[in-house]
Formats: C-alpha cells, sequence, structure tokens
C-alpha cells in the first residue's frame, strides 16, 4: 500500500481526504491550497515509507488544530456595534420619560436622573447628563465606538448613547443588584447590612480595584481613559457572591468632562468661580457665574480636582480611597455634626476619622462594628493605610491602579487564608440542661 502511494505521488499532488465538517460553518481545506508546499516537500525530503507517516499525522494534527480553531471562534459572541439611538426610541421606551425613575440609592436625592425600560430587546437603564463640552455626532459617534469595545466583569456595559439639545442619554445594561451606599448605611434599619462578612467586603474592594485598573490602564485603547465618577453610590452590588460593578463608565468621555481644561480660564483668581453640585454644604456658596463649573461629589473629589476641576486618573484614585475607607468602616463620606460647646456644625470625614484611627491605634474600633470584630486586623491595617495613601493631598504620592490593584489581590488571598483557618472549636460540648 505505501509504495503504490509513493509512486503516484511523485508524479500528483497530494489530495487530502474529504472530512465530514462537525459545523457546517466550518470551511474545508482544499488539496489546491496544500499542493505548492506538501508536493515539493514530499518529493525533495520525505522518501520512507516512515517519513510520509510522520508527515500525515502532522497534517492531522494541523487540521485538527484549525478545526479547533475555527469551533471556538464561530461559538465566541460576534462584537456588537455601538448604537446611536433615536431620541423617539427614548421616548416609546419610557413613556416620554414619564414613567418612575429608577434610583438604586432610594436615600440619595440628588442622584443622575435615571430609567429602566426595554430597548431593542434588551433590558437597560438610561441616565441622563448634561454636556459639558457639546460633541458633534461624528465625534461622538468615534467615542462611542472606542469605549464599547471595552468589557469587563466589574464595568457595567455601555450599550449606547443618545444626543438631545444639550444633554446626553446613555445607555447600559440592566444588572440586577444594589449600590454599595444602599448596602453599607440603610436608614430604615442602620444596624443591619448585608455585607455582614469580612470576605463580602474583600471581593467588593478586589472587583472594584480590578476594574479601575482595567479602564486605567487595560483596555488596550491606547487612550487616557477617566472614570470621574467614582462613589459608592455609583458602585453595583450583586447577589449571591457580592460582586461589584462601576456604573456611568464612559461618561466623563461622551460627555466632554475630560475636555474642560480647554474651557477653564488660565487665570487662579477666577478658581473661585468654579462651582461644585451635589451634596450640602453651608460652607460653600452657589455662584451666579456660569463661566467656570463643573461636577462632583463632596466627599471624592480630591484637592487638585477642587481647585481645577480637571479630571485625572490620580483623581480617580483618591476617589477609590474614599470608597475604600467607607467600604472598611461603613461610615459616610462626611457628615456634619452640632458642636454644642461652639454652637456650630463641625465637619467630620472618613479619612479624618481613618487618620485618627491608624495613628492611635484604634482601628479595631474604628472598623464597621456590625462585622462583629471578625475580622483579620494585620490585613484591615494594610488595606486602610493602602487606602490612606490614595487620599494623600499630593497627587504625585498616590499610587497607580496597576499597583493598587496588585496589593489588595495580595490581600484577598492572605483574607482567604485567614477565612479558610477560622474553624469552629472542636472537642467542646455544650450543655443547657440544670446541674
Amino acid at each position: 500500500m505505501c509504495k503504490s502511494k509513493m509512486s503516484a505521488d511523485a508524479t500528483q499532488p497530494i489530495s487530502t481526504p474529504r472530512r465530514t465538517p462537525r459545523t457546517p460553518q466550518l470551511a474545508q481545506p482544499t488539496a489546491s491550497s496544500f499542493e505548492p508546499s506538501t508536493s515539493n516537500t514530499l518529493s525533495s525530503r520525505y522518501t520512507s515509507t516512515s517519513s510520509y507517516k510522520l508527515s500525515s499525522q502532522s497534517q492531522a494534527s494541523t487540521s485538527s488544530s484549525s478545526t479547533f480553531l475555527s469551533t471556538l471562534k464561530d461559538s465566541l459572541p460576534v462584537p456588537e456595534n455601538p448604537i446611536l439611538y433615536d431620541y423617539s426610541e427614548l421616548c416609546a421606551a419610557t413613556n416620554n420619560f414619564l414613567s418612575k425613575r429608577f434610583n438604586p440609592t432610594p436615600s440619595s436625592s440628588s442622584s443622575t436622573p435615571s430609567w429602566r425600560c426595554t430597548l431593542r430587546g434588551k433590558d437597560a437603564v438610561i441616565f441622563q447628563r448634561k454636556f459639558r463640552v457639546k460633541l458633534s455626532t461624528p465625534e461622538l459617534r468615534q467615542r462611542l465606538s472606542t469605549l464599547c469595545r471595552s468589557h469587563h466583569t466589574s464595568i457595567t456595559k455601555l450599550l449606547g448613547a443618545c444626543v438631545s439639545s444639550d444633554y446626553a442619554f446613555l445607555v447600559y445594561e440592566f444588572v440586577s443588584g444594589a449600590s454599595l451606599a444602599a448596602c453599607l448605611r440603610n436608614p430604615n434599619n442602620p444596624n443591619y447590612t448585608v455585607l455582614s462578612t469580612w470576605a463580602s467586603r474583600m471581593q467588593i474592594a478586589t472587583d472594584l480595584a480590578q476594574g479601575l485598573d482595567y479602564i486605567h490602564n487595560s483596555t488596550g485603547l491606547n487612550v487616557n481613559l477617566v472614570h470621574n465618577h467614582i462613589k459608592s453610590g455609583s458602585v453595583l452590588v450583586t447577589e449571591p457572591h457580592f460582586n461589584a460593578r462601576l456604573c456611568h463608565f464612559g461618561a466623563a468621555q461622551l460627555c466632554g468632562e475630560t475636555d474642560s481644561y480647554t474651557h477653564l480660564d488660565p487665570n487662579p483668581k477666577s478658581r473661585s468661580e468654579i462651582e461644585a453640585v451635589e451634596g450640602p454644604d453651608p460652607k460653600l456658596n452657589r455662584t451666579s457665574s456660569r463661566k467656570n463649573q463643573f461636577e462632583g461629589v463632596r466627599g471624592y473629589m480630591s484637592p487638585e480636582f477642587q481647585a481645577s476641576g480637571v479630571a485625572t486618573q490620580k483623581s480617580d484614585v483618591y476617589a477609590f480611597g474614599v470608597v475604600l475607607l467607607e467600604l472598611l468602616s461603613g461610615q459616610e463620606p462626611f457628615k456634619y455634626k452640632f458642636d454644642k460647646s461652639m454652637g456650630d456644625f463641625i465637619r467630620t470625614s472618613v479619612v479624618d476619622s481613618a487618620q485618627a484611627a491608624i495613628r492611635h491605634g484604634g482601628l479595631r474600633t474604628w472598623v464597621d462594628r456590625r462585622l462583629k470584630d471578625s475580622f483579620p486586623v494585620e490585613v484591615a491595617e494594610k488595606l486602610t493605610r493602602l487606602a490612606l495613601e490614595c487620599v494623600h493631598v499630593d497627587p504625585d504620592q498616590r499610587p497607580s491602579m496597576g499597583r493598587v490593584s496588585g496589593k489588595i489581590s495580595k490581600l484577598y488571598l492572605e483574607s482567604k487564608f485567614w477565612s479558610d483557618n477560622m474553624r469552629a472549636p472542636t472537642g467542646i460540648s455544650v450543655s443547657l440542661a440544670p446541674r
């Protein structure tokens, strides 16, 4: 059999036996595709029967590999193009925006207007945001196309956008869950939280760090992306494993917030005209000037962001550090308490209380008491110190999110080791019967 094959091969090119494909989508190689390489190779190199057998095995392995890769390619989801929705389409889905607003943080009165609806067969949430810098439709389409290439399990997926007058309507996929702010602070029952274990809080911290690190460093888009909306109200906690997702990804780029530096007056004296919104503060008054304004949430804004209004990755790191301190202590970013001796309100922040706890050794009492003192103290101290590095006054002293994510992943493993070694005591019998 082999000799007859070899004599035939000397005059004719090899024809690969036709195989029945597993799936109709797979393209089969033809004889002409192998003719230039295999016939010349066999005539010059392979003269023995054993060599021909090795070549057949190699071809079978190559064919099997290509079949596997083709099957894998067909099984992957087809990437969807970003959608520029028509305004009438959004009106039809939200009953002309008269439907009940969707708010994952019921206790917040200054939440971004949002509506849950069904768009083109998908369960979605629409967020209304005002343009800081108006973008043309081609530029908006280009930015939207760039942002929609980013996918991460810790980021809610951006489906598309719509432009109407001075507003941008951003459409995201709907994810069932509750905001981190609502999980940590329930006004109806302050003594209860679903995040009652250290493992659940470490899971949230790890997911957030990896998601923000992806936005800053790993999108592969060669674009300096900034989130600019990091706060506990923008973090979605899902069940049953308490995974966290960052919301409002891409809002800063699509609403022109990252372009604000081109519209700021370089004169330092005009910086006093900058207005910050969302959140009461009796010491800051609203200005009548509309010249230089920016949106931000007090308690999460870094000092340089308050001074210039320019969002950077370092300001994202600052906001992340505040959220991390919230997660550890359960406290609000800042609050006001009335001091009877002074007869005035005194502002206290979670950053100040964390610094005092580290400085005076009161970390155990500073950590959320609803954890019932069941957490690794050393890991909690390392995580608190890392959060305080993130909220450093000097932005150059703050770590990058790549470094922060790496440290938190290491602390997550230490916490898992601590949790696995926490066993109920054995060899102890308990009896409630009278002696």
